[in-house]
């Protein structure tokens, strides 16, 4: 029988070192490339149809992961009889939309654009004959267009952003900086809701980048968690217009409002006015409902009192399955990601049948949705089986068997976010690297301004914007990437473990040691 010794991370003079722990490292070696080399070539197969989620393919590889998790003598969470959460999201587009003023066609996306994900459900039409201009829509102590008018049922039109005069100065913080009126567009609509109004127009200088913003979620390529009619029907209709057409839709009162809205920057008082007209809008939810599900494979502490807390450990095991023939295989992306998180809960059940595991409870969940907008790990995040207070860290793994263009060799990996939240998580992962491991760790994906975001595009991020320290290995993007040619043939299975192996050292120590790691960075999220 194997008896693991954990010795303590030391802080030495210069940073934390870690005395190599040989049966530690010993158990690091159960991960091995032909297991994960079997589990890729399956997952990756032409069976599992690219695993997209909610088709016959990824219910066949939920099956297959857990099937392997209880082969390898690993427990479902307490309470449970099986390995899965269940999810459901729903997709959400238009039909038959359309908007006519005074007799005229508007065109969608170029002289307006509705959101169908911030638009409820019911009414199906709108007869409206007048909109009430109602300058920014604002009601705050500084200025407000709300006080004495009585909005409750009522249609209104107002502009984005804020009253500011010519010399740049505005209303209401009176400085050449904005107030939260103009940076979040989502509180005017709120309190236009609050006071009932019917619908709400906003004349929008932004037009163009809403439409790049909403154009997704327009098409249906953007996913709801919950029931839609509960998520929908406490909405109120919100239309944007385009500032190059308000002309068109507001029609002979357009010079006027004009008008008003110089009158209100100027002096810093609110105006209205009416205006007449015949509006007539149309449109129908199509909506998709979509089932998957995580899963999770437990692995209980051995301390009495530690076994309360959590560390996490993460990867997502759907692809995007087929178009037309075309599978794609999703071979890095992320079966090799999902291979790791099996190898690193065997050896961690390893370790716990030897009467050594880990202090604290080790949670493993394979994510589904993640290609349709991070869905399973924001389900998990919003319906957690342990608490999030409880929670210690996430440790994340996506695409970790391939090169991408700036590297020559595999003796490398991304590291994105562990020092958003936690020092410590940061230090522990360098340890670990400088104590067993030695690769490359590149941080380059982790700075704040990195345009690829790739900080916000995988699981990690449902925790890290809960508070929860995470870390994400990655190994960047590759000429195969959503792709069907990312096949496991190209797999470079060596480099994959080694990666692995770091991330099970980190998510040792953070299960072992003494105190949790800490939040101790602030504006890094």
């Amino acid at each position: 029988m194997m008896r693991i010794l954990v010795l303590p991370f030391l802080l030495i003079a210069g940073g934390l070192h870690a005395q190599f722990d040989s049966t530690v490292y010993k158990l690091a070696q159960t991960i091995q490339a032909s297991t994960m080399h079997d589990h890729v070539f399956t997952l990756a197969s032409p069976e599992y149809e690219g695993r997209e989620t909610g088709t016959e393919g990824i219910r066949k590889a939920a099956v297959y992961l857990a099937n392997q998790i209880k082969a390898d003598g690993i427990n479902p969470v307490p309470g449970d009889t099986n390995y899965f959460q269940e999810v459901s999201f729903s997709s959400i587009k238009w039909s038959n939309l359309s908007l006519n003023v005074s007799g005229v066609a508007m065109e969608h996306m170029r002289d307006y654009v509705v959101n169908p994900q911030l638009f409820p459900i019911t009414p199906e039409t709108l007869d409206i004959t007048s909109l009430l201009f109602l300058g920014y829509g604002i009601d705050d102590p500084l200025y407000s267009d709300y006080n004495g008018v009585d909005v409750k049922g009522k249609n209104i039109v107002i502009y984005n952003r804020e009253p500011q005069a010519s010399d740049g100065r505005y209303t209401i913080t009176g400085t050449n900086k904005a107030s939260a009126w103009t940076e979040d567009v989502t509180k005017k609509i709120n309190l236009a809701r609050d006071k009932g109004v019917a619908s709400l127009w906003i004349i929008d200088n932004q037009f163009k980048d809403r439409l790049t913003k909403y154009k997704r979620a327009v098409m249906g390529g953007e996913n709801l968690m919950g029931d839609p009619k509960d998520l929908l029907n406490n909405l109120i209709p919100v239309f944007f217009i385009s500032l190059t057409q308000d002309e068109r839709i507001l029609g002979q009162k357009f010079r006027k409002i004009q008008k008003l809205k110089y009158k209100i920057d100027q002096t810093g008082k609110p105006y209205k006015a009416t205006i007449q007209g015949d509006f007539h809008w149309s449109g129908t939810h199509e909506i998709k409902t979509t089932h998957g599900a995580n899963v999770m494979a437990y692995i209980e502490g051995m301390d009495p009192v530690m076994k309360q807390e959590v560390v996490v450990l993460s990867a997502h095991y759907d692809h995007l399955g087929k178009r037309g023939e075309d599978i794609y295989f999703g071979a890095d992306d992320n079966a090799s990601g999902t291979s790791a998180v099996l190898e690193i809960a065997q050896a961690m059940a390893i370790a716990k049948a030897n009467g050594t595991g880990p202090k604290r409870s080790v949670l493993c969940i394979l994510m589904t949705g993640e290609e349709k907008g991070l869905l399973g790990s924001q389900y998990y995040s919003e319906h957690p089986v342990f608490p999030l207070a409880n929670t210690v860290a996430n440790v994340n793994i996506d695409m970790i068997g391939r090169l991408d263009a700036k590297h020559k060799e595999g003796n490398y990996t991304y590291v994105i976010g562990s020092d958003r939240l936690s020092t410590a998580l940061h230090q522990v992962n360098e340890t670990a690297n400088q104590t067993y491991t030695h690769l490359q760790l590149d941080y380059t994906y982790n700075a704040d301004d990195d345009p690829n975001r790739f900080y916000y595009r995988s699981d990690h991020y449902n925790f890290a914007k809960n508070g929860i320290p995470a870390i994400f290995f990655f190994s960047g993007v590759h000429e195969d990437y959503h792709r069907p040619t990312d096949t496991p043939d190209k797999i470079m299975f060596d480099k994959a473990v080694t990666i692995a192996q770091l991330a099970f050292y980190t998510t040792w120590e953070l299960a072992n040691r003494e105190e949790r790691i800490k939040v101790d960075v602030v504006g890094r999220n």
